[in-house]
């Protein structure tokens, strides 16, 4: 008989904000199994966070956001493993592709693909799996909001369909505007799933969307060229000071991030929310675009067409009581 009674599933946990918010739980909760989800662990992230806290809660487990295939695969393995219920699901991982258009192994744009289509994925196939109480945090950015002005283009949402397979124009869209499109599509669709396990009989589900901040240092730049990442990576992190006064004071360190995320996902006035958008550790409103229903329904009803497989996932997909 497992030890644990029941389970924590971070995307992306092997480096950065990810990896600090799950040091932070698996300590909190030492009767969970802690997976931390992502493509490889090369840094044994896994056994970092064992160590340091002295215990041994924590395991990876190989899961590629842009591969349909590995997302199954993915849920196939916990289900096999007999996975406790999952208590937090921190759907954390996230691709920025500044350069030329690139796609996934299932023929969708790749940052739309990885941040919200794979992680859509991952949430319909743990459904079953939930725990009757479950908190999900989806990591968003300050980037999907205009108003923000984070120097990113603005995010445009006229449909998934566009998003997924760009066409004429949007063939040109610049990468970065693609990154803050991804995020739009993060909080549109925590609104769309709030209000849909809100009606589930027996649950206490809630959702919310969750701006980590400008993380310098962290993995978002690994896509881009070589100036960039040496600029992200080595003079961005000591300027954070600096950063918070002359450009937005959500600025922090990944492990700063980390806490924060921890926070929304276990504080207990905060995890009784859903269907909010928290920046740091304070509820905020998020974009305009981000509270129009047609847009959240549009980017849910292409999201459960495009990923169910039979007539039968179509309906579990749903999430209806």
């Amino acid at each position: 008989m497992s030890k644990f009674t029941h389970s924590i599933i971070v995307t992306g946990g092997t480096s950065g904000l990810g990896f600090h918010a799950t040091t932070i739980l698996a300590k909190q909760f030492k009767d969970a199994k802690v997976v931390i989800a992502a493509r490889k662990d090369p840094e044994l992230a896994a056994a970092k966070i064992n160590k340091k806290n002295g215990q041994n809660n924590v395991e990876f487990l190989s899961l590629d956001l842009g591969k349909h295939e590995s997302i199954r695969a993915f849920v196939k393995t916990l289900k096999d493993q007999q996975l406790p219920p999952v208590s937090h699901l921190l759907l954390n991982a996230g691709l920025q592709f500044p350069g030329e258009i690139q796609y996934t192994s299932d023929g969708i744009e790749a940052t739309f693909g990885i941040n919200h289509v794979g992680h859509a994925l991952l949430f319909h196939l743990l459904q079953p799996s939930l725990a009757n109480k479950c908190r999900i945090v989806v990591v968003s950015s300050g980037t999907h909001d205009p108003a923000q002005k984070s120097g990113l283009p603005d995010a445009i949402y006229d449909t998934a369909e566009e998003l997924a397979h760009p066409k004429g124009e949007a063939l040109n869209y610049a990468g970065r505007q693609r990154y803050a499109t991804s995020k739009l599509c993060n909080v549109l669709w925590t609104y769309a799933l709030s209000r849909r396990v809100s009606k589930l009989p027996g649950k206490n589900i809630t959702v919310v969307a969750f701006d980590p901040g400008l993380m310098p240092g962290t993995g978002l730049a690994r896509e881009s060229g070589p100036v960039l990442r040496f600029v992200w990576h080595y003079v961005l992190p000591a300027l954070i000071p600096l950063l918070r006064r002359a450009f937005h004071p959500n600025v922090h360190t990944s492990q700063q991030s980390g806490a924060n995320l921890a926070f929304i996902a276990t504080d207990g006035s905060a995890a009784m929310k859903s269907g909010v958008y928290y920046e740091m550790r304070k509820e905020i409103p998020s974009s305009i675009d981000s509270y129009v229903e047609s847009k959240q329904e549009d980017l849910w009803a292409w999201t459960v067409r495009t990923l169910a497989s039979t007539e039968q996932e179509r309906k579990e997909f749903e999430v209806v009581a």
